[in-house]
């Protein structure tokens, strides 16, 4: 599947807001599946950017906080981050699915040793139904994200859109493979 990657300086940091979005050739059940936020969803064994996720505390059926870690990336330029989020998760009358999160501290996580933290902004992914097309979902997804420490902007801006891309293309895989 083709992605479409673009980005502009955010209003929230220093940094971009990234949005990616392509059609991924799967039901929208099926790609919400894979890219839900839940402890011990499959995102952590597709998504190469996701190490680890747990859910720190359950507010609600719809919201929660979660704590979610990432390798080292970019040829170990950039260290392992961690983040914590509110995400909140809804589904609208159309059939769209909305994973959305920004980062808040939580006493119950503190900053872990080994690990950069991290700052997700506004961000979250919208699975949209096509009409007419059940076997294939339009992703919208917008990411931005304070990878914190002492990273060059310009390793970030590099980082960004490869990663988006190998997002979709890794989550199309994960669709695959779940209906096989």
């Amino acid at each position: 599947s083709e992605v479409a990657v673009s980005w502009r300086p955010s209003a929230e940091f220093a940094g971009n807001v990234y949005r990616g979005e392509g059609v991924v050739p799967a039901s929208p059940q099926d790609v919400w599946e894979c890219i839900k936020p839940v402890a011990g969803g499959p995102r952590t064994r597709w998504d190469q950017n996701v190490k680890d996720f747990e859910v720190v505390e359950a507010v609600s059926d719809t919201v929660s906080v979660c704590r979610t870690t990432t390798p080292s990336a970019f040829m170990r330029i950039i260290s392992p981050r961690e983040f914590v989020d509110v995400v909140v998760m809804k589904q609208y009358e159309d059939g769209t699915k909305l994973s959305a999160a920004t980062n808040v501290e939580h006493p119950l996580c503190p900053p872990q040793p080994n690990f950069v933290r991290g700052f997700n902004y506004p961000c979250g992914c919208f699975c949209i139904p096509l009409p007419g097309e059940p076997d294939r979902t339009q992703l919208l997804s917008f990411f931005q994200t304070d990878l914190g420490g002492y990273l060059p902007q310009t390793v970030v801006d590099s980082f960004f859109p490869a990663s988006i891309a190998g997002f979709y293309s890794n989550l199309t895989k994960a669709v695959k493979a779940l209906k096989a």
